[in-house]
């Protein structure tokens, strides 16, 4: 039997599948609120076969965008526009995740396809960033130490927002503390030049993220999964390293945390990071023996038999895949036609399931 395409069961909810999809950004939002793309986008995914569907980072607070295009769950109307995307894939069959996010100093940037890069002016859209400390991300404009009024003011901002989204409809929830954003901003002692309880050893530079986990638990209560997303390696000297990710890892498994997502980089643009197939796979595994704790690997996983590899090394216990769920909105019904796999087909698509 396939290893991928076994059920995995986390409180409440039981995923058909561990292909999953991964988070990724589409720069399409209108003041925060998802329009027809992201319904669109994200709905495909749930006849095709995943077993979980993740949207993409959603800002907490409106100064936590990574662009002005990205998307937002602050405010009901933002909430109120998720919630048809969600019934939607409910209605496929899929299973929806929202990622929680604030970006930090690397918020209020140009979104990839625009003319300008860096980050955009308050003229143009543009806001004030925030950061553990004055440092800027190399390129991008200074950012504001956050004092103790502004912390408070972002755990407050993801307990509400996880409030909104289990308002919305979704069903796992995910927190964002990789790629070089506020959480992931604390973990690394090269962004976090802090001396206060926020800064410092590993136990206070991880303090924000377990308040924000502790947060989101108690908001989603007993049955509701909780994902952590963390960039187990910064891949620069001086940065947040693999065995601080296990130690990180459990901690948030610790005070309610189910998973951990994890991934790599994003903190300094001076990273080197060698990239191939499955480069981040290791990573994972790290965490998931070091720790004795779920994670799921993700990172340039394209087809079925690697992924199928990877459960079967145990080095994860799912696989988020990204680019290419854009390049085959069905990859999960693929895959499983690959593994010779029985799944669940939507009755539309019978007649591809078995030549």
């Amino acid at each position: 039997m396939s290893l991928l395409f076994s059920p995995l069961r986390i409180r409440s909810v039981t995923f058909p599948n561990r292909l999953w999809v991964s988070p990724m950004c589409m720069y399409s939002a209108v003041d925060g609120v998802a329009q027809e793309w992201h319904h669109a986008h994200l709905t495909q995914f749930a006849s095709g076969g995943a077993g979980l569907i993740v949207a993409e980072a959603t800002s907490v607070v409106p100064e936590g965008r990574i662009s002005p295009r990205d998307t937002g769950i602050w405010n009901d109307e933002q909430r109120d526009a998720w919630a048809p995307v969600v019934e939607a894939i409910h209605h496929r069959g899929g299973i929806a995740g929202i990622q929680l996010a604030h970006a930090g100093r690397k918020a209020s940037t140009w979104w990839p396809w625009a003319d300008d890069r860096g980050s955009v002016p308050e003229a143009d859209g543009g806001w004030a960033t925030v950061a553990p400390s004055a440092v800027a991300f190399e390129g991008f404009a200074e950012p504001v130490a956050l004092d103790a009024d502004g912390i408070e003011r972002i755990v407050i901002g993801f307990r509400d927002a996880a409030r909104r989204a289990l308002d919305a409809g979704f069903d796992v929830l995910e927190v964002h503390s990789a790629h070089g954003y506020l959480l992931h901003q604390f973990l690394s002692p090269l962004s976090n030049r802090r001396s206060d309880a926020y800064g410092g050893s590993l136990e206070h530079r991880a303090r924000l993220l377990l308040r924000v986990v502790d947060a989101v638990r108690e908001v989603a209560g007993s049955g509701v999964p909780i994902l952590v997303r963390i960039s187990a390696t910064d891949h620069a000297e001086g940065g947040f390293t693999p065995d601080e990710a296990a130690t990180v890892a459990e901690w948030a498994i610790a005070r309610g945390a189910d998973l951990i997502d994890v991934s790599s980089g994003g903190l300094v643009a001076h990273q080197r990071i060698d990239v191939h197939p499955g480069y981040q796979v290791p990573l994972a595994a790290t965490v998931r023996q070091e720790g004795g704790i779920p994670v799921s690997a993700v990172g340039l996983i394209t087809d079925a038999a690697q992924a199928e590899q990877i459960l079967a090394d145990g080095s994860a216990d799912a696989v988020f895949a990204g680019r290419e769920w854009l390049r085959d909105p069905h990859f999960g019904l693929r895959a499983a036609h690959e593994l010779g796999a029985e799944v669940v087909w939507p009755p539309q698509y019978l007649r591809a399931r078995w030549r």
